[in-house]
């Protein structure tokens, strides 16, 4: 049941809360230190210094009608420990009373998707990269491209979109890349094909 879950990235929170695996859930509280809307995830500055910092995935944000959270904005929570630490599982309570003013833009984009056509429009055309390194179970990894040697970020999304269902390290890959606010962001993904 939990390698369903794990191949499965995409489930959300709440139906992984109704499969009875993995550690039971701590509440915590605290402030976003930052999130990133167009990769999905964030951290937030837990008040007990001993759990350390808790990832939140947009998918817990659903049921609050969000896709993105402010910095500064004051969370309570049900979390979960992860390989790499806490992971927030459900969202009790926000308060965005202190947290840093949204752009317009950022508060009514839709649940479901940001509207990635901005970033694919600004995206060069396709070019030659390897896959440096990806992790299934967090859904993200990074690619090189052979002209300049820089990490671009790539999602699991991106792949799928092109086709391609998991990546190995060193594998060649053709990469359209677009500036994303943290960095090279790919925006398109191709296999190359190998010889016949």
């Amino acid at each position: 049941m939990r390698d369903d879950w794990v191949e499965d990235r995409e489930r959300s929170f709440e139906q992984v809360a109704d499969v009875d695996v993995g550690p039971p859930a701590i509440a915590v509280s605290g402030v976003v230190k930052w999130f990133d809307g167009t990769r999905g995830f964030g951290f937030m500055v837990v008040d007990d210094a001993e759990v350390g910092d808790v990832l939140i995935h947009f998918s817990v944000l659903k049921p609050l009608g969000r896709r993105v959270l402010p910095e500064g904005a004051r969370v309570q929570a049900l979390a979960t420990r992860r390989d790499r630490g806490f992971q927030a599982r459900t969202i009790l309570s926000l308060d965005l009373s202190d947290a840093a003013p949204e752009p317009e833009r950022a508060r009514e984009a839709p649940i479901d998707r940001v509207n990635p056509q901005a970033l694919t429009d600004a995206a060069g055309p396709f070019e030659p990269a390897t896959v440096k390194w990806f992790n299934r179970l967090k859904g993200y990894g990074f690619l090189v491209r052979d002209a300049d040697g820089r990490d671009v970020f790539v999602h699991m999304e991106t792949l799928r979109r092109g086709g391609l269902a998991s990546v190995e390290p060193d594998q060649p890959v053709r990469v359209r890349v677009a500036d994303g606010r943290k960095g090279p962001l790919a925006v398109a993904v191709e296999d190359v094909p190998g010889p016949v």
